[in-house]
């Protein structure tokens, strides 16, 4: 049987196996990993909505020996933050999402397109979900010409930081550029009008010093472009092979439920991973104090109890907004809407552009990852 851990890229058909585990045992116990593996829409949110299900802690002690500026990113990012510190750096985070100012993403993607083609074919990920989240994010806060493409050149290196084990090599580059990101951004969120008023919330209701809030407020502006880079390119990539293996791109409409279907469907990121704070009941089953958890979400959005017909791709289920992708409770992604409606909008560009968009490679190959499945690269004619 197929070890509860394994690469995305090594499979061809995940859902088989998370189904045979559903089936099996909602609830399994991995005794060669040591972990608990959970599959089910139920059991997925009680550990999801439980306060004593953490988020594990990356780089102990700063084994990874991480420079200063690269320990402040990682520290300080909501997505890996517990108890106070989380709720701190996610009231941060959410006042700087909601400073994020609109552009337009119809004359971003007609560049990035224009630049790659070539014969009327382009590689779908690499000229567009690579870098049309990031630069949304970037240009909606002000960022130059030159700052937005040091930041492509260096993000790939840049989300390498969220890896619970790094080589010798991915910290030493990832030391050389975190310096020079973190003052990038802290010089441009210092130009904002909305930057001082931001610290002087956070400074009157938490007991944190000015430049204790700066670090945070920085670090998470990073991380808005770290999820920016993984999870959205995700999105935009596997929410257009359903589209067009569907033909569900009539109008606008129909491309928002296929996204928010597609997040349900075929998902970029499939797992998330807590450990017990304090012991967990789940129905019958214990999990103990410092036992690891693996949450499979792609799984509980295939649960039959929840979705009816789970293994059927259908925009018009009533329910498919409900779907885990995103998280729930106070780790709930905070760019799932920015997520859904970029995606939408880019997908809608590239539909209403171009009458004829065709799949040239069937054959996805994905990118070596245990939590994520996404596409290394697609190919499509477009006329």
């Amino acid at each position: 049987m197929t070890s509860t851990l394994f690469l995305l890229s090594h499979v061809q058909d995940p859902y088989s196996i998370y189904k045979f585990m559903m089936d099996k045992n909602p609830i399994h116990w991995d005794d060669e990993n040591k972990i608990w593996a959970i599959y089910s829409y139920e059991y997925c949110i009680e550990v999801l909505k439980n306060p004593n299900a953490f988020i594990p802690v990356i780089n102990l002690n700063n084994e990874q020996q991480l420079s200063k500026h690269a320990l402040d990113i990682l520290t300080n990012l909501t997505r890996l933050s517990n108890g106070t510190e989380h709720t701190i750096n996610r009231e941060i985070a959410s006042l700087l999402f909601s400073n994020l100012k609109s552009v337009v993403i119809n004359t971003i993607i007609s560049q990035l397109i224009k630049d790659d083609l070539i014969e009327n074919k382009i590689d779908w990920v690499n000229a567009v979900c690579k870098k049309l989240p990031v630069l949304v994010v970037l240009k909606s806060f002000g960022f130059t010409d030159n700052d937005c493409e040091f930041v492509l050149d260096k993000i790939e290196t840049l989300v390498k930081i969220m890896l619970p084990d790094k080589t010798e090599e991915q910290v030493k580059l990832i030391n050389e550029i975190a310096e020079e990101i973190f003052s990038m951004v802290e010089k441009q969120l210092s130009r904002l009008d909305f930057y001082n008023p931001l610290l002087n919330k956070i400074s009157e209701s938490e007991v944190l010093s000015i430049d204790e809030i700066k670090i945070k407020a920085i670090s998470n502006l990073i991380g808005l472009l770290i999820q920016s880079y993984d999870a959205c390119r995700g999105i935009l990539s596997n929410s257009l092979l359903q589209i067009i293996k569907h033909k569900t791109f009539a109008d606008r409409t129909t491309i928002e439920k296929s996204v928010i279907e597609t997040l349900r469907f075929d998902p970029p990121i499939h797992n998330t991973r807590r450990i017990a704070n304090a012991d967990i009941a789940l129905g019958e089953t214990i999990i103990k104090k410092g036992e690891k958890i693996f949450v499979v979400l792609a799984a509980a959005n295939r649960d039959s109890e929840k979705f009816e017909n789970e293994s059927n791709f259908d925009i018009e289920r009533f329910n498919n907004n409900e779907n885990l992708t995103f998280g729930v409770g106070d780790h709930q992604c905070l760019a799932k809407y920015f997520s859904i409606n970029l995606t939408t909008d880019a997908l809608w560009f590239l539909f209403n552009e171009y009458k004829t968009v065709t799949l040239l490679d069937h054959n996805i190959e994905y990118e070596p990852m245990i939590n994520a499945r996404l596409p290394k690269s697609i190919w499509i004619l477009v006329q």
